[in-house]
């Protein structure tokens, strides 16, 4: 399932010297094989076997100019990357290293090559991809790195820390004004048949004019052309996203779609207009109720009092529908928060 880097994507003023292929899908199991270990400045050789459905072996690298990179501010950290500030050729960019992950390598494998399935995209609720490689030099590199993703720098602030480290009031009008960002994202995405499969506030950031952007690409899946689910299976649905938020297709390891993105924005928005963390108890027991129980987040709050509240009450409903059939598709959530805001 290849995922195309188009030399759009690169500006010459940025990278003037690139070589580009394709990349893999992230979420195509890898064939038999060593994986293989690039040293710094490297041309990484990608094996015909390893990512099914590539036409040949021809070697995939982005141009990263080491050199030029300045100043690295640690920004955050998750299961399997860093992700720093920086200054790369006179503007802010964030470099995020994927590193391997022992318990899970090919997890995390995978986690580097589906950050760059929207990197051909730009949209103003999509951080946008600049370049990628699996040449990191040791000065840059966490230990054990798997490569680098340089992308546009946004911002240090997400939703998470908006919602629940933020004295500030969150009024009605705002949170869904974020929750329409989101959304207009969800839909870039799912025209182009790409699915985050990771959405939730921490992978949301905000930019300085107050705009969310969808970010963290690491468990997104592109969809095969005429298809319009992707088989993930047990063996990497536990990896897929944040369990509070997962749909309950991807709990089971069944095969998704854009609606398990649509679930995901529904426990989002939900979180937006009350926040508060949308279970307690214990992880298993969430898993499980959800499933079979169809535990969902509570709906008698205050923001769901007025005429406006009901209605995104209805219509987190059906973002939770236990059937994917029975969720809105993204465009109709554009449409229906464009009438709430």
């Amino acid at each position: 399932m290849p995922s195309p880097i188009p030399s759009r994507l690169l500006p010459r003023d940025l990278y003037p010297a690139v070589e580009l292929g394709t990349c893999s899908s992230p979420l195509a199991q890898p064939g038999p094989g060593p994986a293989a270990s690039p040293g710094p400045g490297a041309t990484l050789q990608v094996p015909a076997q390893r990512f099914p459905g590539r036409a040949s072996g021809r070697p995939w690298s982005s141009v990263i100019q080491w050199k030029q990179l300045r100043a690295l501010q640690p920004v955050g950290s998750g299961g399997f990357g860093s992700v720093y500030r920086a200054e790369y050729l006179g503007r802010t960019v964030a470099l995020k290293n994927v590193k391997k992950c022992s318990k899970n390598a090919l997890a995390s494998r995978q986690s580097f090559w589906a950050e760059l399935n929207a990197a051909h995209l730009s949209h103003p609720n999509i951080v946008r991809v600049l370049a990628a490689t699996t040449c990191v030099p040791a000065d840059f590199g966490d230990e054990g790195s798997l490569g680098a993703v340089l992308m546009e720098f946004v911002g240090s602030s997400n939703l998470q820390q908006v919602i629940y480290g933020s004295p500030e009031e969150l009024p009605p009008r705002r949170w869904l004004r974020y929750a329409a960002d989101i959304a207009r994202g969800l839909d870039f995405l799912h025209a182009h048949r790409v699915l985050h499969l990771d959405v939730k506030p921490a992978n949301v950031l905000l930019s300085a004019r107050d705009a969310c952007k969808l970010v963290d690409f690491g468990c997104s899946v592109k969809l095969e052309p005429g298809r319009e689910r992707a088989a993930i299976g047990a063996h990497l649905s536990h990896v897929c996203g944040t369990y509070t938020h997962r749909a309950p297709e991807l709990l089971r390891g069944d095969a998704v779609s854009s609606r398990a993105d649509v679930f995901s924005f529904g426990i989002t928005l939900w979180q937006l207009a009350t926040r508060e963390p949308p279970y307690a108890g214990d992880r298993q027991r969430v898993l499980y109720a959800v499933v079979a129980q169809r535990l969902r987040p509570p709906l008698d709050r205050p923001a769901f009092g007025s005429e406006r509240g009901r209605s995104c009450a209805a219509l987190l409903r059906r973002c939770w529908s236990a059937e994917a059939r029975d969720r809105p598709g993204a465009p109709e959530l554009v449409e229906q928060l464009s009438k709430l805001t």
